[in-house]
């Protein structure tokens, strides 16, 4: 599944040790998708390996790939947003107008010094 939106919120990253102990480590983020009637804010999280590779700002407008996962724990269910992939949007370049043939530029050299001999 893919989610687009901007990083809204970063958390520092968590680390510990399981109970068969082995370290693990987390980063978890919520991103806003404002596509839609409403926004909406999704926390995720970027685990193990994907803590070191996905690293995330707040403003970073960025386009997510995860998976859903659910476990039971003393009779009630817990899903979790795990983000796999996170690809930042391309921000929109500036296009530079492009000189039409028959087109002269002015030649905007002006030399420096006295403002009186140019008085425009």
């Amino acid at each position: 599944m893919e989610l687009k939106g901007t990083i809204i919120v970063a958390l520092p990253e968590v680390s510990g040790t399981s109970k068969a102990g082995n370290a693990w480590k987390k980063r978890e983020y919520v991103l806003e998708n404002t596509e839609g009637t409403f926004p909406r804010k999704v926390a995720f999280t970027c685990f193990g390996a994907n803590a070191d590779s996905i690293i995330l700002n707040v403003g970073d407008k960025v386009t997510i790939s995860f998976d859903l996962e659910s476990r039971e724990y003393n009779g009630r269910w817990y899903t979790e947003v795990r983000c796999w992939r996170a690809v930042p949007d391309a921000p929109a370049q500036p296009v530079a107008p492009t000189p039409q043939p028959g087109m002269s530029v002015p030649d905007m050299n002006i030399p420096a010094g006295n403002d009186e001999e140019f008085p425009f």
